[in-house]
């Protein structure tokens, strides 16, 4: 039950009780940021007056200084943390690290950009405990709600195809089972924490997808805002990780997401071995299909390096290193590739089929070894 501050407490820290302890913890997941955190806690504050509440920022190093920042305002302010991870990186990840670290039995999880509206905040809470639910989404498509402020009409139409792939996947009812603000019950989050992928972007889709039984939900609508200061961590690979996480849940995460994204970049290892084996194969096949595998190996630890495995990656000499120890790691690989592809063509002659053969028998033990030993 949400209460407000008595007399005994006015001597405690605002928002805090003289017990020490808080109603809701706000976890803002932050990336270079530093520009937007006094910002938004000012915000909160007036949102969240004659509450019991408190803030944990959790950043992933950011270069900007996002810490520092949030470090001066824990100076002056005791409702506010900073949780900063090194080597880490992935918001799902930050998320469920800056929950786990709270005690209140809520969680609220928002952005650092402003883009979503904390004046909401109270409204969630009190549908929270008047419903007897365990989450409470703040829906850009239910009722008046909208992200025409803050999305573009490629990235309005993207969100909602998410939408509808993630409600076919999941079964789910919700609106927008995308949100990155929801609140949601400590207990349900800590049951299902051990089960939720600590990489990607939609955190609240994955929360719900591993809940059994489903999470009892509600929805608000929220107006979505334009951007305090900074620019858009969606790109790309965050479209690709959101589509392994998709295909992770329909596998019943048999199949991680990680495995996915690599199998993805392996899919464009194969086209380069192609592309390379048919433009050699004057050559002669066999030394035509060294080179392809070898462009290949190349093609899939750059991008593995930057797309599968970026919260790790490699820069500098250290690229040069893991690239080498790559190309070691995956020698078994290429001897194999090569083995299976001269012994199909062999027996076939069809120079596409046996480059695919080789290739794929070799995929195995490349992902097993350079995740193991590599990343």
């Amino acid at each position: 039950m949400i209460r407000s501050s008595t007399s005994a407490a006015k001597s405690a820290p605002p928002g805090r009780s003289d017990a020490g302890g808080y109603d809701l913890t706000v976890v803002i997941p932050t990336y270079k940021e530093a520009a937007n955190v006094a910002a938004v806690l000012q915000r909160l504050d007036a949102a969240l007056t004659g509450r019991r509440w408190h803030v944990i920022f959790v950043d992933d190093d950011s270069p900007d200084g996002t810490a520092e920042a949030v470090k001066a305002l824990a100076r002056i302010d005791p409702r506010v943390s900073c949780l900063r991870r090194i080597g880490r990186r992935g918001l799902a990840g930050a998320v469920m690290e800056g929950a786990l670290a709270s005690a209140a039995p809520w969680v609220l999880v928002m952005d650092a950009d402003g883009q979503h509206d904390e004046s909401l905040i109270p409204r969630m809470l009190e549908r929270a405990q008047a419903d007897d639910v365990d989450v409470v989404v703040a829906s850009r498509y239910v009722d008046v709600g909208s992200a025409d402020g803050g999305l573009s009409r490629a990235r309005r139409r993207g969100s909602q195809l998410a939408t509808r792939l993630a409600q076919l996947a999941t079964r789910l009812t919700l609106t927008d089972p995308m949100s990155g603000f929801f609140l949601v019950r400590r207990t349900a989050l800590n049951a299902v924490a051990p089960k939720v992928s600590p990489h990607g972007f939609k955190v609240l889709f994955d929360i719900l997808a591993c809940a059994h039984p489903p999470m009892r939900a509600a929805e608000l609508p929220l107006v979505f805002r334009p951007r305090l200061e900074g620019e858009s961590k969606l790109d790309r690979r965050v479209v690709l990780e959101y589509l392994a996480l998709l295909g992770s849940k329909v596998s019943g995460d048999v199949i991680s997401p990680r495995a996915l994204v690599y199998a993805v970049v392996g899919a464009t290892g194969l086209a380069a071995h192609l592309i390379v084996l048919r433009g050699l194969l004057s050559l002669g096949f066999g030394e035509a299909n060294l080179f392809a595998a070898a462009a290949a190996m190349t093609s899939n630890y750059l991008l593995n390096n930057e797309i599968t495995y970026r919260d790790r990656r490699r820069r500098g000499l250290r690229l040069l290193w893991g690239y080498l120890k790559f190309a070691a790691l995956c020698a078994l690989g290429l001897a194999i590739n090569i083995s299976v592809a001269d012994f199909a063509q062999e027996h076939m002659h069809i120079w596409w089929l046996s480059g695919v053969l080789g290739a794929v028998a070799a995929a195995a033990w490349n992902y097993g070894s350079t995740a193991v030993v590599l990343w």
